[in-house]
């Protein structure tokens, strides 16, 4: 099992500032690349929001993806187990047991899964996990221009995302879905 440097349990998450966002897609483009994500498909994405009134008009962003839920209901509707919460608290998809039937896709509140047509089989973020069990940042991170996008762990006092969110100043999406998400 994986431990936080406080010797307890892990919890990677990601602390967006949609505030820094200037909507490159430069995320985008670094998990499509590193992940091998096929042409029409996302597992992280950017959502352009418009507000206001012409001539006052504002373009806001939104980095969009995974949230690594701690009561992810892509786990509990799959009816073969081929989602499950690893010991560093990313939600994993297992492609070899995947059937492609679909349910998790229909129980994601945040639509962060999709349907891999050349395996048949679900996809999602996950993390980089074969970046992070190196010591590395997942590649949406690593490639920001603004650092708008922060990883960490959530069940480590000391991380930098767990002191931003114990500012009480953050939100997540979609809270009343009870996911208890993971990306704020």
């Amino acid at each position: 099992a994986s431990e936080s440097p406080t010797g307890g349990s892990l919890q990677l998450g990601f602390v967006i500032d949609h505030g820094r966002c200037i909507g490159c897609h430069a995320c985008t483009v670094a998990c499509k690349s590193e992940n091998d994500v096929p042409l029409g498909q996302f597992r992280t994405w950017v959502k352009y929001t418009e507000s206001g009134q012409f001539p006052k008009v504002k373009r806001s962003f939104g980095v969009l993806r995974c949230n690594q839920c701690t009561d992810a209901p892509c786990m509990t509707i799959c009816p073969v187990y081929a989602l499950d919460k690893r010991p560093d608290g990313i939600v994993d998809l297992n492609q070899d047991i995947c059937i492609g039937c679909k349910s998790c896709m229909q129980a994601c509140p945040y639509d962060a899964l999709y349907l891999n047509e050349s395996t048949g089989t679900a996809e999602k973020c996950h993390f980089c996990a074969h970046r992070t069990e190196i010591g590395l940042a997942p590649a949406c991170a690593v490639v920001c221009p603004t650092e708008a996008i922060i990883p960490g762990d959530f069940d480590d006092p000391q991380s930098r995302v767990s002191q931003m969110k114990a500012t009480g100043e953050l939100s997540a999406r979609k809270l009343e879905a009870g996911t208890n998400p993971n990306v704020w």
